[in-house]
């Protein structure tokens, strides 16, 4: 069928509904299987309910679908990423037509980091209107099947909710039933999917005239009362965010400011003052709902892409709280999910343009300081998937090394750890440097490395110990110990804790002479992995009852 997959290619691709009898008819279906998301949403600190302000990025992409409906990759060249995870909160897919199911390589990009995703149902124009006439006017069966139906979608395809987005007036008749069938959606997602979540944009008023507020007042409260929050219009003013603060009460981080990095209308900021925004915001202790941050990539231009996109979510890190990571293991190879080349093993296995979102690691923080550290991605070289983690930076004068701090962690420490590392040094004097691994652990009166010999060092930095082949047991896990290829060096280690808690995993970047000159490197980070041991010992569980279903040789 045309829905599932591609008629060129017959691929598999992902899809929307369009209208309300494609709404009402879905079901699932056996062609469904690689639209189901296959990644859990993985645990991460704070968690989304908290009350610090959170960050919601809104992607809208010239009408969505595009190489990423592609469930199984494209060879396309310079695509749009996304993945600046750590710094957000919440993903929204947003197209124009009336039910956007997220495309599963983004659910499962999303998940792998810790992000729940929200799918779209909009009305809109005098078509929009008509819908929302023959579900929400009539008696409460009609917007019940509308808010099962939604919910179930949800369920099927494991994301994780939806924005609502009415752009049409409505009648006496269905304002009235408005807030009942929000409601209703919201305690069905609620109970279909752990976490899930239902968002309300600030569109049309209680009295069902559709005229955009840029807060919350008292014309859309009952809307906002009825859902997990509101995602209000872009065109407002500081006393706009005052007046919201005042009257969201408790819940004022559930209103989510709008901030249109196209910079339509009437706005604060946008492009590269996106920052001046989200000052204001953050003033005022709400969230915000960053959307179409696509600029950078439609505006700038698709070649210096990933150059741009560092600078642009760079310049706003300082308002966005970051996400900690409170599972292990951590394992991850930073492939963006894109490439130029395959590698594996740090050798090109297969030249040509790659993209396939589902493939992306777990990514990790991009800490940026202006002139003495960057960090971004390179796809001329990779231990595994398409890119390496390029982390450049200088060693100040007198100072012996530097910190560049990867994955922000919270969670007891186990017994005992591995960490393993693949890393390539660039540049002239590769041999200037030593590069290692560094944990630090929260203070605490009880905390103490495992060995004897080593003392803690003051704010509880950890430096493991080298391993230089892997113990018994663990040979095939740690195989590479001691052996890298194709330039690429690999080290094990092991640290032994008792009573610690986990906060950074930090690269340690030294050099072997002190030098009164500030000495810049280039770092090529192929792999890194925590490991708890005792987890590593036990084997996998095997796998059962496989089956392989439609095969299609080419």
């Amino acid at each position: 069928p045309a829905r599932h997959f591609d008629t060129r290619t017959t691929e598999p691709i992902s899809f929307f509904l369009s209208g309300l009898e494609e709404l009402l008819a879905w079901q699932p279906d056996g062609n469904d299987d690689f639209n189901v998301s296959a990644v859990p949403l993985a645990k991460r600190q704070p968690p989304l309910h908290s009350k610090r302000p959170r960050t919601l990025v809104c992607h809208d992409m010239r009408g969505g679908y595009l190489e990423d409906r592609f469930i199984q990759g494209s060879a396309t060249r310079n695509p749009y990423v996304f993945y600046h995870w750590r710094y957000i909160d919440i993903f929204v897919y947003f197209s124009h037509h009336t039910v956007t199911i997220p495309p599963v390589c983004w659910t499962n990009a999303a998940h792998r980091n810790g992000v729940p995703v929200l799918g779209t149902f909009i009305t809109e124009w005098t078509d929009g209107q008509k819908l929302c006439e023959a579900f929400l006017a009539g008696g409460e069966e009609a917007y019940h099947a509308v808010s099962e139906q939604l919910a179930r979608i949800a369920q099927h395809y494991r994301f994780d909710g939806w924005l609502v987005n009415m752009e049409n007036t409505l009648s006496a008749a269905a304002v009235a039933n408005l807030p009942r069938f929000l409601r209703h959606l919201t305690a069905q997602v609620h109970s279909a999917v752990p976490g899930g979540l239902v968002i309300w944009y600030d569109s049309v008023l209680q009295n069902g005239a559709l005229r955009w507020q840029n807060e919350l007042n008292e014309e859309n409260r009952v809307f906002f009362n009825a859902c997990d929050g509101l995602f209000t219009n872009y065109n407002w003013k500081e006393e706009h965010l005052e007046r919201t603060r005042g009257l969201a009460g408790p819940r004022h981080t559930d209103v989510y400011v709008g901030v249109d990095v196209f910079a339509r209308g009437d706005v604060i900021g946008g492009g590269f003052d996106t920052d001046k925004s989200l000052r204001l915001i953050r003033q005022h202790g709400l969230s915000a709902a960053i959307f179409a941050p696509g600029w950078v990539y439609e505006h700038l231009g698709e070649e210096n892409f990933l150059h741009n996109e560092n600078k642009f979510w760079g310049s706003l890190a300082e308002y966005l709280p970051t996400h900690s990571i409170c599972t292990l293991p951590l394992a991850t190879s930073f492939s963006l999910g894109m490439g130029t080349s395959r590698f594996l093993s740090g050798k090109e296995e297969e030249a040509g343009s790659w993209y396939d979102l589902s493939a992306q690691d777990i990514q990790p923080l991009y800490p940026e300081r202006e002139g003495r550290l960057s960090t971004s991605c390179c796809l001329q070289d990779a231990w595994c998937g398409g890119s390496s983690l390029r982390v450049q930076g200088t060693i100040p004068p007198g100072e012996e090394r530097v910190a560049i701090c990867l994955f922000s962690l919270q969670m007891p420490a186990p017994p005992k750890l591995f960490l393993t590392l693949l890393y390539k040094l660039e540049g002239p004097h590769p041999d200037k440097f030593a590069v290692a691994l560094e944990l630090t652990t929260w203070d605490s009166g009880t905390c103490h490395e495992g060995n004897v010999t080593s003392l803690p060092e003051p704010n509880s930095r950890h430096h493991p110990r080298f391993l230089p082949a892997p113990p018994p047991g663990l040979a095939k896990l740690l195989a590479a110990c001691d052996r890298g290829s194709h330039g690429w060096t690999s080290r094990c280690y092991e640290l032994d804790l008792q009573d610690c808690s986990l906060r950074d995993l930090s690269l340690l970047v030294s050099r072997h002479q002190p030098s009164p000159q500030e000495t810049p490197f280039t770092c090529l980070l192929g792999e890194v992995r925590v490991l708890d041991a005792a987890s590593m010992a036990a084997s996998p569980p095997q796998v059962q009852s496989l089956m392989a279903l439609q095969l299609w040789w080419q």
